[in-house]
């Protein structure tokens, strides 16, 4: 089965339409949320809307650290990340706040594990920025292979049965083999709000029978989306941003 893999989406409508036509294109079979539909962006009823339909029809999804915000008023956020959430909550129906609130911190499947930030402690909302931080993730599960996002940066980390990390940036569109005998911590880009430098949105998909991960880079209507953002009031910074990938 091809898997399409996305995180962050961040409310950001052009991004997550741009990566699901192209995840469909290229053969996805089955769709997984790696949470965070909302914050920043300003189409949160339609993305709630879009991944509650997806999850109707198979799709796995996870609750992210932002769509935890809309129903724990007590997390904390820098002011910016902030606003968007107050102005989200007020946008969300009662059936869609029901919704993000009900999503699952981990969700594992086969061999894989599906979390947010990382596997050691899902709802501290950790970041793996780091090689030790991928290892004490890897170490947390017997899962073969964990993805998460959170952080907003692709990376690829794998460790051995005797402990040695191995650590990269992996290259678009170039598949990589998720080894047995070694276990792997995907770290997905953000959809919705990139911030490696590439404006592009940024998913991975994974074929379930060769083991092969590939990232992909999707190209969308950045302006666009930043404009929806400035026009609803919302602060500049976070329409700014989207335009260098930051």
């Amino acid at each position: 089965m091809r898997l399409a893999i996305f995180a962050d989406i961040h409310a950001n409508r052009q991004a997550f339409s741009a990566c699901l036509e192209f995840a469909r294109a290229r053969g996805a079979e089955r769709i997984v949320c790696l949470g965070d539909v909302v914050g920043y962006g300003a189409d949160p009823e339609w993305a709630v809307d879009t991944v509650m339909g997806l999850v109707e029809d198979g799709a796995i999804a996870v609750i992210g650290n932002h769509d935890h915000a809309i129903s724990a008023p007590s997390e904390t956020m820098n002011a910016a990340a902030q606003a968007a959430i107050e102005w989200t909550r007020g946008r969300l129906s009662v059936a869609q706040r029901r919704f993000l609130a009900a999503l699952p911190l981990t969700r594992r499947e086969d061999d894989r594990l599906y979390v947010h930030s990382e596997a050691s402690h899902p709802s501290q909302w950790r970041y793996v920025r780091d090689t030790p931080d991928a290892a004490r993730s890897i170490a947390a599960t017997d899962a073969h292979v964990t993805f998460c996002g959170h952080i907003h940066r692709p990376a690829l980390y794998s460790m051995s049965s005797a402990a040695k990390m191995t650590s990269f940036i992996p290259t678009s569109d170039v598949p990589v083999q998720l080894l047995g005998g070694r276990r792997w911590l995907a770290v997905l880009g953000s959809v919705g709000q990139p911030r490696d430098g590439d404006p592009a949105a940024s998913f991975a998909m994974l074929d379930t029978t060769s083991r092969e991960i590939t990232y992909c880079r999707v190209p969308y209507d950045v302006e666009a989306a930043a404009d929806r953002i400035r026009a609803n009031g919302l602060p500049h910074w976070l329409a700014d941003r989207l335009l260098v990938g930051k």
